[in-house]
């Protein structure tokens, strides 16, 4: 199963191929994607990206995941969320979102079992 391409990303909006859903901040994995709410595990820009943020992810099998922090890169990304993954043999990337898409949606391209979770405002 392939990682499906994020198709647009505007301030506040992203679009993934193939879901007629419109995201704010989206999770994706190969075969699906869906909405990252933070209330779920009471994320905020500030520690940021916790491990729990992407367990969900890790779950389907992904090698390589992709972390945007938002167009202006205000969401936080804690070295211990980066360690986590890596433990977990998964490489990580974390880039300012439309350079998070960019990257995501070429190493989908390629092939690799990417993941990935999208902050599309601030």
């Amino acid at each position: 199963m392939s990682s499906p391409e994020i198709a647009s990303l505007s301030w506040g909006q992203m679009k993934v191929k193939g879901c007629s859903t419109t995201y704010k901040d989206c999770k994706v994995w190969p075969g699906g994607s869906r909405t990252w709410d933070w209330r779920e595990t009471g994320t905020n820009h500030s520690p940021g990206v916790q491990p729990a943020d992407l367990e969900e992810v890790i779950k389907k099998g992904v090698k390589t995941m992709v972390i945007g922090r938002g167009m202006s890169e205000a969401l936080q990304v804690p070295p211990s969320t980066v360690d986590y993954l890596k433990k977990n043999g998964i490489d990580v990337l974390v880039l300012q979102t439309e350079k998070a898409v960019a990257e995501y949606n070429a190493l989908a391209a390629q092939g690799v079992k990417v993941g990935g979770v999208f902050h599309s405002t601030c």
